[in-house]
């Protein structure tokens, strides 16, 4: 780089924290150049597009970015994973634990739609990537998105519609006109960056299997939604497996001779392939030891995940924790769950993997990427609105090949190190000595020149 290039570069970082009002309060920006459109399609599993012909899914893949598939953050659940997408955060570090909203201490359990709007569910020290931009001069919207309806640290979404507990997701028609929503959003309103969720094909995944015509027919759905939206970034939060109903080893404690619930102070079972156990006073080891007399399928920690699972460190997760292979479902004191596609397994397993397409002025055009983690498209969010992210689990470099850098129209990722030191210029503390520090060395520049 020339050395002009490398004053201006450090002029621009200089008067960004001169001008930078201090941590969490707003700034003024120009808008930027495109508009972002986050799309997730729940239970979209990476390979659904390959036993049915989707024309819109295919053409994005053309015109823009397609991963050979994305590998969500475990807990594979909806809301753990949706919550790691704006966060770029790891669940164990976001603090969104599972599907249920649950407390230890009172016992009271919360179905999905019924803590959508529980603010101090998802507001547990994690700033999404809706406040951020908000913070930084724009505006945002979240239609049905998980986390999208409360208020982070007093600030709420601009625009948000919550999803009622009776949501018909197999409504074409209603998915259209949630996109004609979003569009008058983003022109009539001047937002920036909207989330749009959709219920499927995860539910029918569920009910009929993921190999089932009826999920097939449902890709189809979905495709022909995508062609009706814009330019954006499509993913999904986790996979589906096929339900092992009839082998001869299923989870069922019921039928666990060795095993009785007088022990368990606090249990959330019935949920996919995932146990949360808190035993009574003293009996830790007496639970711990029944548990290895019933496995081969079942998997026990103490509180200790493999620490490729990023779900160990948090105050939320409990003391004892169970995780089923893949295919099988843990049933507690009946079998109650008669789902023929599940989620929530490793999310190494292959068929927990989801999908990723993006396209716009901003992409590259025809491009095939490798696999990656769900952290990192936080970062890349960030780049394309041009704000600076939040602390978080991801690397802005992962997904930035993806990108037209330089390109008329599309925005340039910072040089190499300078968005880390936009970073730190955000702090009011260090912004007077970085300034200085800078001027030093444009001065010291301007003289080798």
């Amino acid at each position: 780089m020339r050395h002009w290039a490398v004053l201006l570069v450090l002029l621009t970082v200089a008067l960004d924290a001169l001008l930078t009002p201090g941590d969490g309060a707003p700034v003024h920006r120009q808008r930027p150049q495109n508009k972002l459109l986050l799309v997730s399609f729940d239970g979209f599993r990476w390979n659904y597009d390959e036993d049915v012909d989707t024309p819109n899914l295919d053409a994005m893949a053309r015109d823009g970015v397609k991963a050979r598939y994305m590998t969500p953050a475990f807990i594979t659940l909806t809301s753990p994973c949706h919550f790691t997408l704006v966060t770029g955060k790891y669940i164990e570090n976001h603090g969104v634990v599972h599907n249920m909203f649950y407390s230890t201490t009172t016992k009271v359990m919360l179905p999905y739609y019924y803590h959508t709007g529980i603010q101090k569910r998802w507001d547990s020290g994690s700033v999404p990537i809706w406040i951020t931009a908000q913070r930084q001069g724009l505006k945002t919207g979240s239609y049905f998105y998980p986390g999208g309806n409360v208020t982070y640290q007093g600030e709420a979404v601009t625009l948000s519609q919550k999803e009622g507990a009776l949501h018909n997701y197999k409504d074409e028609k209603e998915r259209r006109e949630n996109v004609d929503t979003v569009m008058k959003w983003f022109m009539q309103e001047d937002l920036a960056l909207v989330t749009l969720y959709f219920g499927e094909p995860d539910s029918t995944g569920h009910r009929y299997g993921p190999e089932s015509p009826e999920r097939k027919e449902m890709v189809k759905q979905v495709d022909r939604t995508v062609g009706y939206s814009l330019d954006l970034i499509i993913t999904s939060d986790h996979g589906m497996t096929t339900v092992n109903k009839k082998a001869s080893d299923l989870v069922e404690f019921h039928k666990f001779p060795s095993f009785t619930f007088q022990d368990i102070e606090f249990e959330l079972l019935d949920y996919g392939p995932n146990g949360v156990w808190i035993p009574k006073e003293g009996k830790m080891e007496v639970v711990y030891s029944v548990f290895e007399d019933i496995r081969p399928r079942l998997h026990v920690y103490k509180k200790e995940f493999p620490k490729t699972f990023r779900c160990a460190s948090n105050p939320r997760i409990t003391p004892l924790l169970l995780h089923s292979d893949l295919g099988y479902v843990i049933h507690g004191r009946i079998s109650v769950q008669f789902n023929n596609g599940e989620h929530g397994f490793d999310n190494n397993d292959t068929d927990m993997k989801t999908i990723f397409r993006a396209v716009g002025p901003s992409f590259k055009a025809g491009l095939e990427v490798e696999p990656f983690e769900s952290v990192h498209v936080y970062e890349l969010m960030c780049q394309l609105l041009g704000i600076v992210p939040e602390a978080n689990d991801g690397h802005p470099d992962t997904l930035r090949p993806m990108l037209r850098s330089g390109e008329e129209g599309v925005p340039s990722p910072p040089a190499p190190g300078v968005l880390e030191r936009a970073r730190s210029a955000v702090l009011p503390n260090c912004r007077l000595p970085l300034v200085m520090a800078l001027l030093g060395v444009l001065v010291l520049l301007a003289k080798i020149e």
